[in-house]
């Protein structure tokens, strides 16, 4: 990928735009000077070297897997949403969660388990394994305008040209995104034909490039941009929501970026149009995630439980084809929108992406229609 220009004195040109106005007569602050030159720290990670060092692998063990069916038998007489941690009792596995949620908050923000036995589980069975390890993570969250904690991702033959339509009910790519929630999981039930990898990425590190090799353009990633709800608004809020795509608060940097979402937002005649360097930002954001030695690829195989930090991690997923004429083999992932109980402070701006910035109490979905379910058949 040809490398962008970094112009002429960008220390000159950052200062001048600090000192401009906005259309609107508000006086920009200085964001530039507020932000680290480079962040350092296990956050900052490249793909390169995690395909070299896969601790982030977590193998279960026999004593895990029948820790997890004693777990399971335990739970077995509680609807599945009202399993919690004391119900679901892991005396050995819950200290390595216990680690892997402090890995997913404070260290690389991924994680991946191994090996649940999709051989003998059937889909209640992994729905209370997969949900039982979860709340170990954190509370689950609605997903969707529904109200789905147990969310199945699986293609619905819809496309993204309805823009009402989430990516995951399609067979499309994705491109990377964070969810509005603090962690997202999902288990492999079912693999598809071809494709549909996994590919995420360290959003510490595209800020890191961008501030080495575009830092003007790290500052335009600063400021708000206006993203869709795709037809899912909360009460008294508008079709359409505004925040930066790089937020530095209390020391943390936390992205939120969604470039369908961005696109789409512009079909609203009130939301502003996106300006030639705003595209411009975009398109260099875009072009980083691509680069081979940033991002990180992993194929999921039934029994994979992928965990993710949503505020330090984009993730990504490749298009895929089911196998055709066989509905009970086509690629199906469950998944949990997690909010911890602890975890990091967030700017004000992203209440209005997951409803509040309260740790403990935040994210995911919730229109005036939701009423909360766990259900195990694809609606």
């Amino acid at each position: 990928m040809p490398r962008g220009r970094t112009g002429g004195n960008t220390k000159a040109k950052l200062k001048t735009a600090a000192k401009g106005r906005t259309k609107s007569g508000v006086k920009l602050r200085a964001r530039s000077s507020r932000l680290p030159r480079r962040i350092t720290g296990p956050s900052a990670w490249y793909g390169r070297d995690m395909i070299k060092n896969q601790d982030w692998v977590v193998c279960l063990s026999k004593a895990d897997i029948a820790e997890i069916d004693r777990a399971v038998a335990a739970s077995r007489h509680l609807a599945i949403a009202e399993i919690g941690k004391a119900q679901f009792p892991l005396p050995k596995l819950g200290k390595r969660m216990k680690a892997m949620l402090k890995e997913l908050l404070y260290g690389r923000g991924f994680a991946l388990i191994r090996g649940l036995p999709m051989d003998r589980y059937d889909r209640e069975t992994a729905a209370r394994a997969y949900w039982g390890l979860g709340v170990w993570l954190g509370s689950p969250r609605s997903q969707n305008a529904r109200g789905d904690l147990l969310g199945h991702v699986i293609d619905l033959s819809r496309t993204t040209a309805d823009p009402n339509t989430r990516l995951y009910q399609t067979s499309e790519r994705q491109n990377y995104h964070p969810d509005p929630i603090d962690i997202v999981g999902l288990l492999c039930l079912q693999k598809s034909m071809v494709g549909g990898a996994s590919s995420i990425l360290s959003s510490v590190t595209l800020y890191n490039e961008m501030q080495k090799r575009r830092p003007d353009l790290t500052e335009e990633l600063l400021r708000p941009f206006y993203l869709d709800r795709r037809g899912e608004v909360p009460a008294g809020k508008k079709p359409w929501y505004k925040v930066a795509v790089f937020n530095w608060h209390k020391g943390l940097l936390s992205t939120a970026f969604t470039r369908p979402y961005i696109n789409s937002a512009q079909r609203f005649p009130k939301v502003p149009r996106l300006t030639p360097k705003q595209l411009e930002a975009l398109d260099f954001f875009q072009a980083l995630c691509e680069e081979p030695s940033i991002h990180l690829n992993m194929d999921f195989e039934p029994g994979d439980i992928q965990f993710l930090q949503n505020y330090q991690v984009l993730h990504d997923r490749t298009a895929f084809i089911d196998w055709p004429n066989e509905p009970d083999r086509r690629r199906h992932l469950l998944r949990l929108w997690l909010c911890c109980d602890a975890g990091r402070q967030l700017p004000p701006s992203f209440a209005e992406r997951q409803g509040s910035v309260t740790v403990g109490d935040r994210g995911g979905i919730t229109v005036p229609e939701t009423k909360l379910n766990v259900t195990l058949d694809v609606v």
